[in-house]
């Protein structure tokens, strides 16, 4: 896509949605990366995803000129910290450095005027006990800063996962809504991670609603593997072992902004958006 920030204007997205359609899009021009899907927001690293290296906006101009490239053109934006990021394991050599990689692209995002950055639940060692790391993330956000919400993603696989089973975020989320007091800290549901890690789709927004009260993000993928499988292997919508029909409807019913995941670059996330933007309206 070559449309810079001077040719982006409001008319690229398309309202008559009335939920914010997006992908997860290339961090050079996230705004031009919108346009070229016919979308209204834009979800991004600030850096590499498997590093411990801090962020960095590639945006010309720097965080103030994406920020405002963003509003001209009426892009949401949004970050994904890196994926090293585990806040809640025991293990001193990375839950340290986790907590001050967290809090140095919690503070990138918010310099950009992001919506909210995502990060994944993490996990504890294969002998420790699951309260542990509920405490570590109830502790992380005791020290951290919150300019913008945080939204923790549910995720596919691991026996020590926080964010796997529903049970597991039910109790991370009692504790630190009991230590800490923002509602800036948020949750994003992902349908690919949620499939393959044994929690059914049909009925879910309700499910997590009741035991989150909310849900701030959506993350619209399909899955490559089965039911419970574990495995985090995302597929275009309708081409995987969901419904795409049924993906369309925990959209539906969630009501929040929606971020495909999925395969194929803008030619395959913009067809993924369609598709959801015509099951929504129809």
């Amino acid at each position: 896509m070559s449309a810079s920030r001077r040719t982006v204007s409001r008319m690229s997205t398309d309202p008559s949605s009335p939920l914010v359609l997006g992908g997860h899009v290339e961090q050079d021009d996230p705004v031009a990366e919108a346009v070229e899907r016919k979308a209204g927001l834009s979800q991004f690293f600030l850096g590499d995803p498997q590093g411990w290296k801090g962020p960095q906006v590639r945006y010309p101009g720097g965080p103030e000129a994406l920020k405002a490239a963003a509003a001209e053109a009426g892009v949401d934006l949004y970050v994904h910290a890196p994926y090293v990021i585990n806040v809640a394991t025991s293990n001193n050599r990375i839950r340290i450095p986790s907590r001050k990689l967290l809090a140095q692209h919690v503070e990138a995002a918010a310099s950009i005027g992001a919506k909210g950055i995502v990060v994944h639940g993490g996990h504890v060692l294969k002998d420790d006990d699951p309260e542990l790391g509920f405490d570590n993330w109830a502790k992380t956000f005791e020290r951290m800063e919150l300019p913008l919400p945080v939204l923790i993603e549910n995720t596919a696989g691991g026996d020590g996962a926080m964010a796997r089973r529903l049970d597991r975020l039910a109790r991370l989320w009692e504790r630190v809504t009991d230590r800490v007091d923002s509602d800036r800290i948020g949750f994003c549901l992902d349908t690919c991670h949620a499939h393959a890690g044994g929690e059914e789709l049909a009925g879910i927004v309700d499910r997590v609603r009741s035991l989150l009260g909310r849900i701030d993000l959506v993350h619209a993928n399909d899955s490559r593997d089965a039911f419970d499988s574990g495995a985090d292997r995302h597929a275009n919508l309708g081409s995987g072992t969901i419904s795409g029909e049924l993906v369309a409807e925990v959209v539906r019913a969630a009501g929040a902004p929606v971020v495909v995941e999925t395969p194929g670059g803008a030619e395959g996330q913009a067809a993924d958006i369609a598709f959801l933007r015509g099951q929504l309206d129809g």
